[in-house]
């Protein structure tokens, strides 16, 4: 069988089963907490969604035991008043963004997706991607082995990116971003570093892994999401030090290159995090409202290709 067109069955039956799985499914009680609505337009530019029984990777550094769907994600984005979000490809599900794919369908518009795909994925399967909303590539590299992309697969893969208008989405410490950086950006890749750029929890700001990520700003090819404090700083300190490292980050990128994201459903941090805790994170961090409104809006209105406003 045509690979292209048995990985395009693939996912039509998968939407059709997610169809029937969150029609059958109501929210859990409780996935929208008393609401802290944002104010002005907003746009969450990081969340997952997933089940139970989905395949998962065979190398996975987490198997969730609980499900955080479609239906709760949405509920928490009318609660808290964000316009649109942004769905990750799990790491736990791998290289099949088939779930992915039928969300981010099921949600007709409204939200945006970044898949995980293998350097030799075929050009008719990253167009079907591209038509169901999909808007970049993610490389999640904790805990792995940085990938040759001096190959021409990869090569190829990221001038696809490129042709697309998608971007590169690296969730990695900031001490092994110098290993990786340069070569994306040599391709011509838009980067998008991930939950501050993970600096050293031991180090925070200090971290010479983190002042190398701000001084890529001025290459003008990378963004960064103020997004899971917890994975960098103890639940405590995340107010405050997130404040200290969007201070940096602004001053370095300026808001046309930041973006904020919740991290729903804060997986392995859950006892940590809440949807209303990222807003109210948000609120700490910056204070000005035209930055707010850049990087709540219009920054991820630009990158991820979002038509209309963030309303």
């Amino acid at each position: 069988m045509n690979k292209t067109f048995s990985n395009n069955r693939k996912l039509y039956l998968a939407f059709l089963e997610f169809r029937h799985t969150e029609n059958r499914r109501p929210p859990r009680a409780g996935a929208a907490p008393q609401e802290t609505r944002l104010q002005g337009p907003a746009i969450d530019t990081h969340a997952h969604v997933f089940r139970q029984g989905l395949a998962l990777a065979d190398a996975r550094r987490h198997t969730p035991d609980y499900d955080a769907t479609l239906t709760q994600y949405l509920a928490l984005l009318d609660a808290h008043g964000v316009a649109r979000g942004v769905l990750v490809q799990p790491s736990f599900l791998g290289t099949d963004n088939s779930h992915l794919v039928a969300a981010l369908r099921a949600a007709a518009g409204r939200l945006r997706g970044v898949a995980v795909v293998s350097p030799d994925i075929a050009t008719e399967d990253l167009l079907a991607l591209a038509e169901a909303g999909v808007a970049g590539i993610r490389l999640n590299l904790i805990g792995l082995p940085l990938p040759a992309l001096d190959q021409p697969a990869w090569q190829e893969l990221l001038a696809h990116v490129n042709t697309l208008g998608w971007h590169v989405e690296v969730h990695l410490q900031a001490s092994r971003l110098p290993a990786i950086m340069p070569a994306l950006l040599a391709a011509g890749c838009r980067v998008v570093i991930d939950h501050f750029g993970r600096p050293d929890p031991a180090l925070g700001i200090a971290d010479p892994g983190f002042a190398y990520l701000l001084r890529q700003a001025d290459s003008g090819q990378v963004w960064v999401k103020l997004a899971a404090p917890y994975r960098n700083w103890p639940a405590p300190d995340c107010a405050r030090a997130g404040r200290e490292a969007a201070r940096l980050l602004l001053d370095a990128y300026t808001p046309d290159r930041l973006m904020w994201g919740s991290d729903w459903p804060h997986t392995e941090h859950r006892h940590l995090a809440s949807y209303t805790a990222a807003t109210q994170w948000l609120d700490a961090w910056i204070d000005d409202a035209a930055a707010r409104q850049a990087v709540l809006a219009d920054t991820p209105l630009r990158l991820f290709q979002f038509t209309g406003e963030a309303r």
